[in-house]
């Protein structure tokens, strides 16, 4: 089973949590054991794992990001203004599987999938989720 997940950003980087969509398309799919493969199209954006108890990690994942690599001093930018979105992508990753056992997700009590704004606002961000039966 496969389906896309639409998403639309209002901020330029943030994480948004789309664990939600991603368990119900789980449930829907009727798969008791195997993977589930979350993919971000998109070269300016990510998908990431990360602790859902507490929103200051992921502002603490967006701050370190910017300070890592800052906006505005690449040879990217004199195309089009994002040379630090894509590096963002390439060090976090467009993609995770996350294992499905007993038709539930295989997370832990304090993970939740992100994804990963690196270039927002935009309306119409995609979220490839693929369920592959074990």
């Amino acid at each position: 089973m496969r389906e896309t997940i639409h998403l639309v950003t209002h901020s330029r980087e943030v994480l948004v949590d789309i664990t939600p969509q991603v368990r119900d398309l789980v449930a829907r799919s009727g798969v008791r054991d195997g993977l589930l493969a979350v993919y971000a199209q998109g070269a300016t954006a990510a998908i990431m794992i990360q602790e859902n108890w507490d929103d200051s990690v992921q502002t603490d994942v967006v701050e370190l990001l910017r300070q890592l690599i800052p906006r505005g001093v690449w040879r990217h930018d004199a195309q089009d203004g994002n040379g630090d979105s894509h590096l963002k992508a390439g060090l976090i990753g467009p993609s995770e599987t996350v294992p499905i056992v007993d038709g539930q997700l295989g997370l832990s009590t304090w993970q939740n999938i992100f994804f990963c704004e690196l270039d927002g606002p935009r309306s119409d961000r995609r979220v490839v989720c693929t369920v592959i039966p074990g």
